[in-house]
């Protein structure tokens, strides 16, 4: 089984800074698992995007696009619920 490669933006990088330690510590895991398995139980396709999926962590999102040819999960963004769909 190949693993996909993730790679955070800018935009989410920053994102991730600003986000309490035990948030981050939460997040982590959950990327490192999407090297494994870009579609995990839980994710939705987006509605209104062409290649944009979204992952709830409680009231944090993570919002990424998934490139099957080349074996790449990009990270968009990361934040709260009521700032991330903005």
């Amino acid at each position: 089984m190949s693993l996909y490669q993730v790679v955070l933006s800018k935009t989410a990088e920053k994102n991730l800074t600003k986000l309490p330690a035990q948030i981050v510590r939460k997040i982590i895991p959950i990327l490192k698992d999407l090297e494994k398995n870009p579609r995990p139980v839980g994710c939705k396709k987006l509605k209104g995007f062409t290649n944009l999926w979204r992952i709830r962590m409680g009231t944090y999102r993570i919002i990424y696009s998934i490139e099957d040819v080349i074996l790449l999960v990009d990270i968009r963004e990361i934040g709260h619920r009521k700032e991330i769909y903005k």
